[in-house]
């Protein structure tokens, strides 16, 4: 028989409604006398139908499961749209999975409701696990408030794509992993050609690239305890005023009415864009495009930093089978076998170091320079996360919306947007 029992009564607010603190997929199986095993519920968005890997994951746990006699694994998933309001009705509703991913923006608040159990214990408890497996950066990312609350389990970097034969065209030597916005700039008015439609480079003008070059210039939005609002900072002012020159100043970046409504990637893919700051996803989408490119590690100001998407798979804090979990959390995070599938098919990279098992990967082109993909896990920094993240976003790309029409000052608009974010945090 199949039960799922609940062991807390626990009421926490989590994510604008009352959770519970239920017990985890507890499930038996077997006929009266016969050796029993664990059951494990697995919940994940990564191998829903719409990801395309939902056989993937089954060769993981048929692989696991032979592996560990004794503890089987049951998949459950839904798409990302709907991943994090059916995990909220299942834990509400005492039917918590014992494990489940989460990306690095929704981990921060289900990390602060106290739903995550802490690893710590298990793997100190396990002799042959060492957290230097993974890069420091990706592990770290999932440590709250000193506890270790989830294994990371795939991530992706932005980096600076450029089209190498625009760059030779110019005389231009290409990009240097050293190089600041300062230099990027100068040899990207060197390659701009207003009248052949040809434009020097590209980097975001919203709240994603906003955030990191804040980073980058020594600033950031909130202080470390996350009590105080910090936008309007003179570093943070001056990180703005770079992204708009731009457009307003260098001329190196197409306004919206200069590019004509043609998004980012279609100018890098049409040969008329020099310089495109974006996603690692990006390298299939390139890959037959009928010019030579590679990728450097992205341009930055007093210092680097460059964007992290991470997932993770956390346990569950009520889970009654907690060395199952920690057993199949650690194999889905940094086996041999899940780095091997992964990279075969293309199903986001493993956040591990042994630079074999990403070798199949590595020797993919182009781009040719792969190992800047791992070089920008050195300066990875998260996005700031409050628990009214959304509106907190929409504040900052509404102040940088108003500077980029010319509305109003970088000054004026993110006072005005500290002033708003102020509010969200009492």
């Amino acid at each position: 028989m199949k039960t799922r029992k609940m062991v807390l009564l626990l009421v926490l607010p989590l994510l604008l409604f009352p959770f519970y603190l239920g017990a985890a997929g507890q499930r038996e199986k077997g006929k009266e006398g016969e050796a029993k095993a664990a059951e494990i519920v697995f919940f994940n968005f990564s191998a829903a139908p719409v990801a395309g890997h939902q056989e993937d994951m089954k060769k993981l746990v048929d692989i696991f499961e032979e592996q560990n006699r004794g503890i089987d694994v049951k998949l459950e998933t839904a798409p990302f749209s709907e991943y994090f309001t059916k995990l909220q009705t299942l834990i509400a509703g005492g039917l918590a999975p014992d494990v489940f991913e989460l990306n690095y923006e929704n981990f921060v608040n289900y990390a602060s409701k106290g739903v995550l159990l802490d690893m710590s214990s298990l793997a100190d408890s396990d002799s042959t696990f060492t957290s230097d497996i993974f890069y420091p950066r990706a592990y770290n990312a999932f440590n709250y408030k000193g506890m270790q609350l989830g294994l990371p389990e795939s991530f992706s970097t932005v980096v600076l794509f450029y089209n190498k034969d625009l760059f030779d065209q110019a005389g231009v030597g290409y990009p240097k992993e050293d190089w600041t916005w300062e230099e990027a700039i100068v040899a990207a008015k060197k390659i701009t050609n207003r009248e052949k439609g040809i434009w020097g480079l590209n980097s975001g003008i919203q709240f994603w690239e906003f955030y990191k070059k804040v980073a980058q210039n020594g600033g950031s939005l909130f202080n470390e305890e996350k009590t105080e609002v910090t936008i309007d900072a003179p570093e943070n002012v001056e990180a703005l005023e770079m992204m708009v020159s731009l457009v307003k100043e260098h001329g190196v970046m197409p306004s919206e009415a200069e590019r004509g409504g043609v998004p980012d990637e279609e100018l890098f893919k049409s040969g008329k864009l020099a310089m495109y700051v974006s996603g690692i996803w990006m390298f299939d989408v390139f890959k037959a495009l009928p010019f030579s490119w590679d990728i450097q590690v992205e341009p930055g100001m007093k210092r680097k930093a460059t964007h992290f998407f991470a997932n993770a798979v956390s346990i569950f804090a009520a889970t009654r089978h907690r060395d199952a979990a920690w057993k199949w959390a650690r194999f889905l995070t940094s086996s041999p076998e899940m780095a091997k599938i992964r990279i075969e098919t293309g199903w986001e990279l493993p956040a591990l170091t042994n630079k074999e098992y990403l070798k199949g990967y590595l020797e993919k082109s182009p781009p040719q320079n792969r190992d800047v993909v791992f070089k920008s896990l050195e300066y990875a920094i998260v996005p700031p996360v409050i628990e009214r993240q959304n509106e907190m976003q929409d504040i900052i790309n509404q102040a940088i919306e108003h500077v980029s029409l010319g509305k109003l000052s970088p000054k004026e608009a993110l006072a005005q947007a500290d002033a708003k974010v102020e509010k969200l945090l009492k």
